[in-house]
């Protein structure tokens, strides 16, 4: 499996117990939704290496306490912190239609407010303080501010996003 085919759920922040647990950390609004996993992807020398459960306990609202088969002793699990955790894609939600998860917008042509085609989302980027769309504009990489106030509408059968852009903030890329 390849991270084409999978998302990135969260991390494995810290060990728990000299009984091999770890602490995995969800990045995710809806954590509950993955408290009953069986097996989790980490990125082991850039590769994905599948890792059973055999036992997890919710540890805080956003953490999961997991003791992995084969993970004897805190030694083992020690050499897991740090690692990033995917799933395959088919593990998400179901979303409505005007819902999505942000990987599938990669692609899409960001439109504006006036309906002026702006260029090809190229990546999303996930800063708490200010996230971004990184979009291919006039040959440049523009980054333009994203969030719930300057959505106006996702099209996914058009693959298109409509923002609303600052006045002036393509001017700084032409």
């Amino acid at each position: 499996m390849t991270k084409e085919d999978c998302f990135e759920l969260g991390v494995i922040s810290k060990t728990f117990s000299f009984r091999g647990e770890v602490i995995l950390y969800i990045d995710s609004d809806q954590p509950e939704h993955y408290y009953n996993m069986d097996m989790i992807l980490l990125e082991i020398n850039k590769k994905l290496v599948p890792f059973f459960i055999e036992e997890s306990k919710v540890h805080k609202v956003n953490q999961l306490r997991v003791k992995f088969d084969n993970v004897a002793d805190e030694t083992d699990a020690k050499r897991l912190t740090k690692k990033k955790v995917f799933l395959p894609l088919a593990a998400l939600p179901e979303l409505e239609d005007d819902q999505f998860y942000y990987h599938e917008i990669i692609g899409f042509t960001l439109v504006d407010q006036d309906d002026n085609k702006v260029g090809e989302i190229l990546e999303y980027i996930d800063n708490a303080v200010n996230p971004m769309l990184e979009v291919s504009y006039n040959g440049k990489e523009a980054l333009i501010p994203y969030n719930d106030n300057s959505h106006i509408a996702i099209n996914k059968k058009d693959r298109e996003l409509k923002v609303e852009i600052p006045e002036g903030l393509l001017a700084i890329y032409e």
